[in-house]
């Protein structure tokens, strides 16, 4: 598993809301049966207006998604579903959005 790989979701409850998963987790830390994820919705879900730092917008296979970083969470690999694609080229936006919620800065 790599940094930054997008799946889909396999959650029946969240899916709707959240169909992509962002894996956040180093792979140094590849041996762990669990990873550390960010879901991805689409912009139109949300009722809110999103803070724009914390809730950068991404693009996926050419599809635009919001990265919904107060939503992180660990999960087992197995909940993961196919990869999708890579966004390891906006790196920046995704690790200035997990200091944001995790440092306040």
């Amino acid at each position: 598993m790599t940094q930054f790989t997008v799946y889909k979701n396999k959650n029946p409850r969240s899916k709707t809301t959240y169909p992509l998963l962002l894996d956040a987790q180093a792979d140094l830390l590849d041996d762990l049966q669990t990873r550390l994820v960010i879901p991805l919705t689409k912009a139109p879900t949300l009722t809110k207006k999103p803070i724009a730092r914390l809730t950068p917008p991404i693009t996926v296979a050419g599809e635009h998604y919001l990265l919904m970083t107060p939503q992180l969470a660990g999960i087992l690999r197995s909940e993961l579903g196919a990869a999708v694609g890579n966004v390891a080229d906006q790196r920046s936006a995704i690790l200035a959005a997990v200091d944001l919620l995790i440092t306040g800065a």
